[in-house]
């Protein structure tokens, strides 16, 4: 039973008006997230005086299945002085007639969104308040789709009825719509789609904690609009977003699917990206002479035949597409992307495997940041792609014979603030068709979505390749490369240095330095060559062989810094070890055990060690050498012992020198009776 219920009373009235949940056609408590809430406790009669500092009152709010307090799905929280507006907490009052106490609840602002219960615990008893909706708020400044306004979070979460365009970009015609997001039932069929999503089904804990972020909500429910396709073609034009939404729920008449302005109307009233009927602030925007760019090629390519037939090559032209723009910050990007998102609650094409699209920064399409989540390259391609006509010749070749830059994307439209009258928004999404900035950023964003495409941001990249042979006692060459995936030349300094690093992480001596000025074109790559000579290196790393290899880049004019780092284990030389004969208990059995020094110089002070259970009674073996090994020359040792046990087991052979440490090798021996 959803509050109120016997136990605990809402002050209905309060709360309803301070969260502006009032239009909300539905009984139960409806809460904006991030901001306080009045219930009203009633006390049994002959309790006497009831203190909150002096009572254990511990309240729990959780929400789906599987409600767990590390992913923020269940809470508890006592009484304080006062509540916190960062975090769930409570404060409470006594009434003066003693008979009631007047407790109020803080969410948290960044709280995952739904239906929540509440319970309370007094000194070990349980008592269950009932249940309350929490929703997105747009009037909390700590909540990510937080909107300064208040002209347009009336606009853009409250207001019940909007104006659609539709028609063409020279006829553009305005139809009125009721949105529908507070009538009676509207809200429970946005949370049972939500409860729908695929996400949901495979792992329902990770999908309610992650409902505290609307780039997710958006995401996830913008697929689920992405699926309602079904076999029957059924228009239901002029219906208001309630009804679009019942349809929804009706899967025993038949699957419909939506017109793009129907689909985000009931984007808009609560359906994928929740919207309004869930807190967050959208509007709904029209595109004239929309691009369906299926190859993700920045370009609509209309291809014809030699008798003007057009040849179907995916690409299209729409007279108009209509999209739903979502307010919110992007902490996944930089604070420059936060403001209004671009989700497409009729995807045309799939988006990390599902159909889905966006939210995608509408400034990132302005500006042709196609590496931006999510999505930006097909809607920047929608606004701004270029068309070029075509005409297939009888031998397959294509010969180009006319086009645009300028055709599509034309008078971006969406209802203005307060008033009926349509806005033109085309500025928000580019730069005056024609101008020198439009052709520029036109020329970015074919090559950021380039780098997309190979999965690489914009800007320098440094990285560092290694030769394939490093063992100790060589000379080898490493490289640090630096490539320009920016659109302009960029001129640096280049350093690389090694240092002799250990286990642990301490650095040592250096034992490498190169450096160079270099001037790197946009698409090329500049390498600075290290190379490491053992006379540098040889007396400075420590036993466990490790360099610390660092490149830097910069430009002190720009502030601009890049580096890349990266620690290689030098090889060790390898150790032969032979045994001559077949292993038998208690019977005498020779190894021979060969390395060759690698490096430039001899070794002093050499030994074999070997050890191994029931292979040296316990106790290890060891060969030393009076002479030098010099160098590209064998250690040798050949080592008799005797197996004492039957069975599988492994011989352990360590080198030592006073230049070669701790060189180790083993095989795997079986002991015969």
């Amino acid at each position: 039973m959803r509050l109120p219920s016997n136990q605990v009373k809402s002050d209905q009235f309060y709360n309803s008006r301070s969260h502006h949940t009032d239009l909300y056609g539905e009984e139960c408590l409806i809460v904006r997230r991030g901001q306080p809430f009045n219930i009203i406790l009633h006390l049994k009669p002959g309790n006497g005086e009831f203190s909150p500092e002096e009572t254990s009152l511990m309240f729990t709010v959780e929400t789906g299945p599987l409600p767990q307090e590390e992913s923020d799905t269940k809470v508890s929280f006592g009484i304080r002085e006062s509540t916190l507006d960062t975090e769930w907490s409570a404060s409470a009052t006594n009434d003066p007639s003693r008979n009631t106490i007047s407790v109020t609840i803080n969410s948290s602002p960044n709280a995952p969104i739904g239906l929540y219960s509440l319970t309370l615990d007094q000194e070990g008893q349980n008592i269950s308040l009932g249940q309350f909706i929490l929703l997105f708020n747009a009037w909390c400044p700590r909540d990510a789709v937080y909107m300064r306004s208040e002209t347009k979070r009336q606009e853009y979460v409250l207001a019940r009825h909007g104006q659609i365009y539709r028609g063409t970009y020279k006829r553009i015609n305005g139809t009125p719509w009721n949105f529908g997001q507070f009538d009676k039932g509207v809200l429970d069929i946005c949370l049972m789609i939500l409860d729908s999503n695929p996400k949901f089904v495979s792992d329902a804990s990770k999908d309610s904690s992650s409902r505290r972020s609307p780039i997710y909500v958006t995401r996830v429910l913008s697929a689920m609009v992405g699926v309602s396709v079904g076999p029957l073609w059924a228009p239901v034009s002029g219906m208001c977003g309630q009804r679009l939404l019942r349809y929804t729920r009706k899967p025993s008449e038949g699957s419909f699917i939506f017109y793009c302005w129907e689909s985000a109307v009931v984007m808009t009233c609560g359906s994928p990206p929740v919207a309004r009927a869930l807190g967050i602030p959208c509007r709904v925007v029209t595109n004239f002479e929309s691009a369906h760019d299926a190859d993700a090629s920045l370009m609509i390519e209309n291809v014809y035949d030699q008798d003007g037939k057009r040849i179907s090559q995916g690409d299209s032209v729409w007279n108009f597409h209509v999209w739903v723009e979502s307010w919110m910050t992007r902490p996944d990007l930089d604070s420059d992307f936060d403001g209004w998102q671009v989700s497409d609650p009729t995807p045309q094409e799939t988006s990390e495997g599902v159909f889905c699209c966006g939210p995608a920064p509408v400034l990132a399409i302005h500006e042709g940041e196609l590496t931006k989540k999510y999505d930006a390259p097909f809607i920047f391609a929608e606004v701004n792609a270029d068309v070029v006509d075509m005409v297939r010749l009888p031998n397959g070749q294509l010969v180009k014979f006319g086009g645009s830059t300028k055709s599509v994307g034309r008078f971006i439209s969406t209802k203005a603030v307060g008033s009926d009258d349509r806005r033109d928004i085309t500025h928000q999404y580019k730069y005056p068709e024609g101008s020198k900035e439009e052709r520029q950023v036109y020329k970015k964003a074919k090559h950021h979505n380039k780098l997309r495409q190979r999965e690489e941001e914009p800007g320098l990249r440094l990285k560092i390749k290694l030769a394939k042979n490093m063992t100790e006692g060589s000379d080898f060459e490493v490289f640090a490369v630096l490539t320009n995936n920016g659109m302009e030349a960029k001129t640096c300094m280049f350093l690389f240095f090694a240092t002799a690093v250990g286990y642990n992480g301490r650095a040592g001596e250096h034992c490498g330095y190169a450096s160079d000025k270099v001037e790197v074109p946009s698409g090329e790559e500049r390498r600075l060559s290290l190379k490491l000579e053992y006379e540098h290196y040889g007396s400075v790393i420590p036993s466990d062989r490790l360099i610390q290899l660092s490149a830097i880049t910069f430009n002190k004019q720009a502030v601009e810094y890049y580096k890349a780092e990266k620690t290689i284990v030098l090889d060790e030389p390898e150790i032969e070890i032979k045994l001559l004969g077949e292993a038998q208990v208690n019977q005498a059995l020779t190894v021979e055990l060969t390395l060759l020094n690698p490096l430039p110089e001899a070794l002093q002070d050499c030994s074999f060690t070997m050890d191994g259970v029931g292979l040296t009674d316990g106790k290890p073996i060891t060969r030393k050498y009076a002479n030098s090994i010099t160098t590209v020359t064998e250690a040798k040792a050949s080592i008799e012992f005797s197996p004492s046990s039957v069975g599988s087991t492994m011989l352990l052979v360590n080198f030592n020198s006073d230049k070669l440490k701790r060189i180790k090798s083993f095989i795997n021996v079986v002991i015969k009776e």
